[in-house]
């Protein structure tokens, strides 16, 4: 047995990775107020200020409304529906958030971005131990500040707390990798089993495949073996997630595994579903913009994977990230946020190859185009919104009240910041182009969670609040046609079943590009961004 420790291994970086102190100049205190500000605006503001976003937010909020109102805590459903999408420990962690808060848009997401602010921590605890506090600081920044992060910190759905799962599980393997013992594997086994009650068997199946690649290459396959083969580690996975799944196949059946396991796990991989095709290079763009504002970094860091077999943490991070991008670029369902799976350890590796930027142009790029997308956005919606063939879209984009004067000068703000950064000259002491990066993160934060994630939550769901409201208000019995939208039934505090059919007196939820198929003649009772209340008259 090795003698050392995991938090001895891979202490010290190779040289070229230690740098010169960047950052040196801050107080002791300044790396946790850092820390704090940037998890703050990364996770935490305006988070329950803007609508639930896209389908997803919306179809978790609606099963866990449903998951209270029935009082069944076992199956989902949506709309009156089964739904086989996911586990259940999201939605029960959900439904306890909404019990303490009151349904809204904070309760649904603040387990999100707490399970978030969880993964950063243990990104920070882990990468103290086995390397440095520095380095641990700047993993857990980048972490905090990565655009990937922010955007699924603040949603209502499962990707935040399965990441902390993969994060704590890959992090014990890495121990029982460096100092084998049973007390490593068997919490391994016990972050696996919440993972697969979070989001099923991909829980397992990337510190399973992850960890034997590393062990493999660090020859210790029979340690791998022995590990695997742990009857007390398989103990505690059927009693931690095994109940849930005999519960839901008791109640379901066959709909069940047909369902969740066949559907939403073999055929995802297999084949494209619900159109999210991708080409064989789908994520190496996605893995550069999942990062952001660190695509630079990301850049330099690279080269370090000739690197892997050096130290047992190299091996380890490396078939981590390199496993997942494989997996999910064979897979026929391509979908970016699926990368974050194997992001935890390039905020690792990134953190250690901080002092490679040698440039103020290679470090902060990424943010200058970050910030100057989003404070041309209004001008290419503008433009672009009424040559859009499709009527829904047409009315969607055009909407220019989204963009009001404080949107315009926050953003032209942020961008005077980010450019300042970059050309302010060199000056003793000031930390180098990381602490720019820094500063720049915190920018692009800010860009992300108080300028382009409210300003997109309101185009494409601010318009369906709206209505579900003046539903909800007026007391309609209300139908779906043709539009997908969950979010409306949350805010309605209802049921929202759609029709094939529509009848004389029904009122229909739709869009503008579907109205042409309703019977005539109809009355609209709301009309917003495209989206419509209609009664049909008769």
């Amino acid at each position: 047995m090795n003698t050392q420790g995991p938090e001895m291994l891979a202490r010290t970086p190779p040289a070229q990775e230690r740098g010169s102190g960047a950052l040196a100049v801050l107080a002791p205190w300044a790396w946790p107020a850092l820390l704090a500000a940037a998890v703050w605006l990364g996770l935490f503001y305006n988070l329950g200020a803007i609508p639930l976003f896209d389908v997803d937010e919306g179809a978790f909020g609606e099963a866990t409304r449903e998951m209270l109102a029935r009082g069944d805590y076992v199956s989902t459903w949506l709309n009156g529906q089964p739904r086989y999408d996911k586990p259940i420990l999201i939605y029960w962690l959900q439904a306890a958030s909404v019990r303490l808060l009151g349904l809204d848009e904070f309760a649904l997401r603040l387990p999100s971005a707490l399970a978030a602010t969880a993964w950063i921590a243990a990104v920070h605890a882990f990468t103290r131990r086995v390397v440095d506090r520095d380095t641990a600081h700047a993993a857990a920044f980048i972490a905090a500040t990565s655009a990937g992060v922010v955007v699924i910190g603040r949603g209502a759905i499962a990707d935040a707390l399965l990441n902390l799962f993969l994060a704590l599980a890959l992090f014990d393997v890495y121990r029982e990798l460096v100092d084998p013992r049973p007390r490593w594997r068997r919490r391994v086994f016990l972050w696996i089993a919440l993972g697969v009650l979070t989001k099923g068997p991909v829980a397992l199946l990337v510190p399973a495949a992850a960890s034997a690649l590393a062990f493999g290459l660090q020859g210790r396959m029979n340690g791998w073996w022995r590990a695997v083969r742990d009857p007390v580690g398989w103990l505690i996975l059927l009693a931690v997630a095994g109940p849930w799944y005999a519960l839901e196949y008791a109640a379901r059946g066959d709909a069940f595994l047909a369902g969740f396991f066949m559907r939403h796990n073999v055929e995802r991989f297999l084949v494209p579903l619900q159109g999210h095709a991708g080409s064989p290079f789908f994520y190496l763009p996605a893995v550069l913009l999942l990062v952001l504002p660190y695509t630079g970094l990301l850049l330099a860091a690279l080269p370090g994977v000739r690197r892997m077999r050096t130290t047992p943490l190299d091996t380890l991070l490396w078939c981590w990230f390199l496993f997942v991008l494989g997996f999910f670029t064979l897979a026929g369902t391509k979908l970016p946020h699926y990368l974050l799976y194997g992001a935890t350890p390039l905020f690792i590796l990134m953190a250690r190859r901080r002092h490679a930027l040698r440039s103020r142009v290679a470090a902060l790029w990424p943010a200058l185009v970050l910030v100057a997308a989003v404070a041309i956005l209004p001008l290419v919606l503008h433009h672009a919104a009424p040559g859009a063939r499709n009527p829904y879209v047409r009315e969607a984009l055009s909407r220019a009240d989204v963009f009001g004067p404080a949107w315009h000068a926050q953003a032209i703000a942020l961008l005077a910041c980010v450019v300042l950064l970059m050309l302010w000259p060199e000056r003793p002491r000031t930390g180098g182009p990381w602490a720019r990066l820094v500063a720049a993160a915190l920018a692009c934060s800010y860009a992300f969670g108080g300028l382009l994630l409210p300003a997109a939550a309101e185009l494409q769901q601010g318009p369906v609040k709206r209505a579900a409201l003046l539903a909800r208000q007026a007391g309609w019995p209300v139908r779906s046609w043709r539009i997908n939208v969950p979010s409306f039934s949350v805010y309605r505090d209802a049921v929202t079943p759609a029709t094939d059919a529509p009848r004389p007196g029904d009122v229909i939820l739709t869009r503008s590009d579907a109205l042409d198929g309703l019977p005539s003649p109809v009355r609209v009772l709301f009309r917003e961004g495209g989206v419509l209340l209609v009664r049909i008259e008769g």
